[in-house]
């Protein structure tokens, strides 16, 4: 009845001497065919398959009890067993704790109409309560060039909040609110003992104050991410931070808000997203028991106290071939390390006898092929107060000494 078929056209060849019974069936399936329509009318409305008065629910369930159901396709409420109660469970826990965090910054500064606007928000976390004043920790980035913060609480109080500190190297910042309006505290996990595949929440505001409180599951992805980092913008990786890498959404303005288990646990700080055309579902975390540390100084004394041996570096690779062993003087085959551009007078380095254009090419007996290697090792492997080796070339002969390392900030 709906399309052509050449069958059809036989049949009505032949029977165009019987016009009166072929009238006659056909009036009798037109009228079968409307009383099926009106009788199951009813029925049929009730899935939404034909056009229907809209009604107010009540009337229209009173009117539909009456037609028993005709298929299994009735929408039917989920039980409570039904639900994800253990996602539930962690954002209830953990939800009340993640907060909005709007970056205020000064415009026309050189007019006399300068006004003081949003440039930009983000999330954060309240990880801490003392006294009459609680701690967020955010993402740096988050919070730079701002001139005031507010964090916005997630049942919509807006406090004003005071940068304690910030550090570039882990894109991480403490702030300080008045604590009395603070009902919810995180409780840290330990992201060392996260798995591949587990269950993870992100929770934060994308895109600002209209999502607030958006949460979004996934699972951890990958585990011990490496991500280059360019700090100064001059083309050059001067870091390499350690990520979770979770298919969970995350997005502009979820940055520094909540990673958390299917306890309810803070196991991550959000901190990225890879946001290319062709990538989806990949978004960096920062791990809780990396960020732990720097997260203490930060509150403590502003900034994060490394190891620290007082010289300006400059990857040897980067040095032109020319230079290598004209200046640096460094013998055939030795086309790596760091060369020392400057010693910072009474600094450790200067106190082992190091000198500008020297060449370091081993710590602990390690090799070092260039200045991230050797940040690595003295910022992750080395503690402050601790003695470091190191192998250097010094007009083209190999040379040792032995640095101790002392508190700096950075």
């Amino acid at each position: 009845m709906g399309y052509y078929d050449q069958n059809d056209q036989t049949r009505h060849k032949e029977g165009k001497g019987r016009n009166g019974s072929f009238f006659l069936s056909s009036l009798a399936g037109a009228l079968i065919g409307a009383l099926i329509i009106i009788l199951t009318a009813p029925a049929l409305s009730s899935y939404g398959v034909l056009p229907y008065k809209i009604q107010p629910p009540s009337q229209q369930a009173a009117e539909n009890k009456s037609v028993p159901p005709q298929n299994n396709l009735a929408v039917q409420s989920l039980s409570d067993k039904e639900v994800d109660s253990e996602t539930v469970h962690a954002v209830e826990k953990a939800g009340g704790a993640v907060v909005g965090i709007t970056n205020i910054q000064s415009s026309g500064f050189w007019s006399d109409t300068a006004k003081e606007q949003a440039a930009g928000t983000g999330s954060g976390v309240i990880y801490k309560k003392a006294g009459d004043k609680a701690f967020v920790v955010t993402n740096n980035h988050v919070v730079e060039g701002a001139t005031k913060l507010e964090v916005t609480l997630s049942n919509g109080t807006k406090i004003p909040a005071k940068l304690l500190g910030t550090d570039v190297l882990t894109d991480l910042a403490v702030l300080a609110i008045d604590g009395t309006k603070v009902q919810k505290v995180a409780e840290f996990g330990n992201s060392d003992q996260l798995k591949l595949g587990e269950p993870v929440i992100a929770i934060g505001d994308p895109l600002g104050p209209t999502f607030s409180g958006s949460v979004t599951k996934g699972i951890i992805s990958g585990i011990q991410r490496t991500i280059p980092i360019d700090i100064n913008q001059d083309g050059i990786v001067d870091w390499q931070s350690e990520v979770l890498q979770t298919d969970a959404a995350i997005n502009p303005g979820n940055s520094g808000g909540a990673l958390i288990n299917s306890a309810g646990q803070v196991i991550g700080i959000n901190s990225m997203k890879i946001a290319q055309q062709a990538v989806e579902g990949i978004g960096l975390s920062i791990p809780i028991n990396s960020a732990k540390p720097i997260i203490n100084d930060l509150e403590r004394f502003g900034n994060v106290k490394r190891p620290y041996m007082g010289v300006d570096l400059k990857s040897v690779d980067e040095i032109p071939a020319y230079y290598q062993e004209q200046a640096l003087k460094l013998p055939s085959g030795i086309n790596y390390g760091v060369a020392l551009r400057q010693v910072v007078p009474n600094s450790p380095a200067d106190k082992a006898g190091l000198k500008e254009m020297d060449v370091i090419v081993e710590l602990d007996g390690k090799t070092v092929h260039d200045v991230l290697e050797l940040r690595k090792h003295l910022y992750n492997d080395k503690k402050i107060g601790d003695k470091m080796k190191i192998k250097f070339y010094r007009d083209g002969k190999l040379k040792e000494t032995t640095v101790t390392l002392i508190g700096e900030s950075l």
